[in-house]
């Protein structure tokens, strides 16, 4: 569900130095990725884009991760068995979607558990709207519609793009998600068309996530230091701006018909360019929030630490080679 979006670079500064690179090679590598080919981990790949690409998987696969601790809180809290089973399929979908990723980002050369440990350290990002707690089953239902929905808008348009093992996990993610989408608007209907209690139960959730939803694709294109070059590269293809802009202009029309808004007067679509404008969504909150000063970032991360603690025995218990023994059974 939860790839995608914008996840700023350890240090920017560090992506606008240039690397030295064969100027045939990667006048080469370019003319692939212009005929549509697809990168493949044998191949040679300009040390940016390798380095890029790694940022982009990993932090997605943390981002699967995390992103399921929300929801995993609410199964047993769930109305009803059938969401329970359906919350219950849904989260393990997640985490099954973050260990494909890990498996795309160790094509690049970075092992599995230095991408866990950089993201217990804090040094490896995830995407913000994980940052803040599911209150009410209604924050549930807001995350499994529109958390979902603006994932999907990243995910397949970067499913196009031209690492190959990238594209092929998204394209088995995209596949699931499509389910995703339609239980999380299932439930956000259901709520929004039931009593006035549910309805103002959901309205007040929409409220919440509203601003990390404008958050989730991240600050306009002109404070993007790599975009221009990623997207050459096709490791990016949609910009920040143009895939929030898709976001707004495909569900903004879904909340608005079952009575429920986005809490900002100023969200209108501008007719003579077809851009949605919006209040300004408070930056420094988001910035805050990606260094770790979020709501929820110690309890995440917390949680995460503990699963690695308890399951360590598991991991050491299949690492450890099979012996047969030589007790006689009694």
């Amino acid at each position: 569900m939860y790839g995608g979006g914008f996840i700023p670079d350890e240090n920017p500064k560090k992506q606008t130095e240039a690397v030295a690179e064969d100027p045939a090679l990667l006048a080469e590598f370019q003319a692939r990725i212009d005929r549509g080919e697809k990168i493949e981990p044998h191949d040679w790949m300009p040390a940016m884009y390798r380095k890029q690409l790694i940022r982009m998987i990993e932090q997605h696969a943390h981002s699967e991760i995390i992103g399921a601790l929300p929801e995993g809180t609410w199964i047993t809290r769930a109305p009803g068995f059938r969401r329970k089973m359906a919350l219950i399929a849904k989260v393990q979908d997640e985490i099954g979607h973050g260990h494909l990723l890990y498996t795309a980002a160790e094509t690049l050369g970075k092992p599995r558990e230095q991408m866990i440990n950089d993201l217990l350290s804090g040094k490896s990002k995830y995407s913000n709207v994980f940052n803040y707690p599911a209150v009410t089953w209604a924050d549930v239902t807001v995350i499994g519609f529109l958390i979902d929905a603006a994932a999907i808008v990243n995910q397949l348009a970067n499913s196009k793009g031209s690492y190959g093992p990238y594209c092929r996990a998204l394209e088995r993610i995209c596949a699931e998600e499509a389910f995703h989408l339609k239980q999380g608007h299932d439930a956000f209907v259901y709520l929004a068309t039931g009593t006035p209690q549910q309805h103002e139960m959901l309205q007040a959730a929409v409220n919440r996530w509203y601003k990390p939803i404008i958050h989730f694709f991240g600050p306009s294109d002109k404070e993007s230091v790599h975009s221009e070059q990623l997207m050459r590269w096709k490791v990016k293809m949609a910009s920040n701006d143009d895939m929030r802009n898709q976001f707004l202009d495909m569900y903004v029309p879904k909340v608005r018909e079952v009575g429920i808004d986005f809490p900002d007067p100023n969200l209108k679509k501008d007719p003579e360019t077809g851009k949605w404008n919006f209040s300004d969504p408070d930056w420094d909150e988001f910035y805050e929030v990606i260094k770790g000063n979020g709501p929820c970032n110690a309890e995440r991360l917390a949680v995460r630490k503990w699963a690695e603690e308890k399951g360590r025995w598991v991991r050491q218990a299949l690492a450890t080679p099979y012996t047969k023994s030589t007790v006689p059974l009694a």
